[in-house]
C-alpha cells in the first residue's frame, strides 16, 4: 500500500478508537442528550459525519462528493430510530470512507474529484475529510465528557500523566496517545 494512503487510513482509525472509546462510556440517553439549546448530541453529530463520509466515499472517483439524494440538514434533526440503527448508519458512513481510502492507487493521486462543484485532487479531498472527521470528533470527545454522569477513562494522555506516558512509551508507536488503543 501506498505510504500516504497507509498513514491516512492510521489517522482514520485513531479517529475511529477515539470515537469507539467516547461511545463506550456514555448512555444511550447521554448518546442523544443535547447539553444545550443549539448545541447537537453525540447522536447528531455520527448522524450528520455518517451522512457526509457517505455522500463523500460513495463512487468517490466518479461522482460529485455531494450527492443530489443527501439532505445535510436533515442530519442535525435529531434520529427518528435507536443507537444500532443510527450506528448502522454511521457505520455505512465509515466504512465507505476507508474502503475507498484503501482501494486508491498512486495513480489515482492524479486524479481529479469535485466535491460541491469544486475540484480537488485527490490529496486534497482525503486531506479535506480528515480534517471534517477530526473536527467532530473532537467535539464527541467534549459533548461526552461534558455530559457523561460518572468517572470518565481517559482515551488520549490523561491531564497530569505526560511525564509517566513519555517515560513508558518514549520511542514507540505508543507515545502517539490516540494512535493507541485506550488502556
Amino acid at each position: 500500500m501506498d505510504p500516504w494512503i497507509s498513514a491516512s487510513i492510521v489517522v482514520l482509525d485513531s479517529h475511529r478508537r477515539l470515537i469507539d472509546g467516547a461511545l463506550k462510556q456514555v448512555s444511550d440517553e447521554e448518546f442523544a442528550r443535547r447539553p444545550a439549546a443549539g448545541i447537537n448530541s453525540i447522536a447528531v453529530v455520527l448522524r450528520h459525519l455518517g451522512g457526509n463520509l457517505l455522500s463523500r466515499w460513495t463512487d468517490f472517483l466518479t461522482t460529485d462528493g455531494e450527492k443530489p439524494s443527501r439532505n445535510r440538514d436533515s442530519e442535525f434533526e435529531d434520529w427518528p430510530g435507536d443507537r444500532a440503527s443510527l450506528m448502522a448508519f454511521f457505520d455505512s458512513g465509515w466504512e465507505a470512507c476507508r474502503k475507498s481510502i484503501e482501494s486508491l492507487t498512486s495513480d489515482d493521486f492524479e486524479k481529479t474529484v469535485v466535491i460541491r462543484g469544486e475540484p480537488h485532487t485527490v490529496p486534497q479531498a482525503i486531506q479535506r475529510s480528515l480534517t471534517h472527521t477530526a473536527y467532530h470528533v473532537g467535539q464527541i470527545m467534549l459533548i461526552a465528557r461534558s455530559i457523561h454522569d460518572g468517572d470518565w477513562q481517559w482515551l488520549t494522555i490523561r491531564p497530569g500523566g505526560s511525564q509517566q506516558h513519555n517515560q513508558q512509551t518514549w520511542g514507540t508507536a505508543a507515545s502517539r496517545g490516540a494512535d493507541r488503543p485506550p488502556q
